[in-house]
């Protein structure tokens, strides 16, 4: 069973992709914007939430969907824990 969403980019395109230089954070935020144009939506969020998003995204996440929609997604929150406070997600 696979533990990946469903993907909207073929192989090819992703091996273009690393041989032209992008980090696999990069591929799985190309398959989050992949899914997205694809209309579906779980997909995207479930492939965004693979990537190490950068402390200041998160931030933004928090304001836009709340924390519990960060915590169902999964989202990593490492970065962002180090930046603002392991409690970052539950103050207000």
């Amino acid at each position: 069973m696979s533990t990946k969403p469903k993907s909207y980019m073929t192989e090819e395109d992703r091996t273009r992709r690393r041989a032209g230089g992008m980090s696999e954070n990069a591929i799985l935020m190309a398959e989050s914007r992949a899914a997205d144009h694809a209309g579906d939506e779980e997909a995207a969020w479930a492939w965004l939430a693979l990537a190490e998003l950068p402390a200041h995204s998160l931030a933004f996440l928090k304001d836009q969907q709340g924390a519990a929609f960060i915590r169902e997604h999964g989202f990593n929150t490492a970065d962002a824990d180090a930046a603002y406070g392991r409690d970052w997600l539950d103050r207000v």
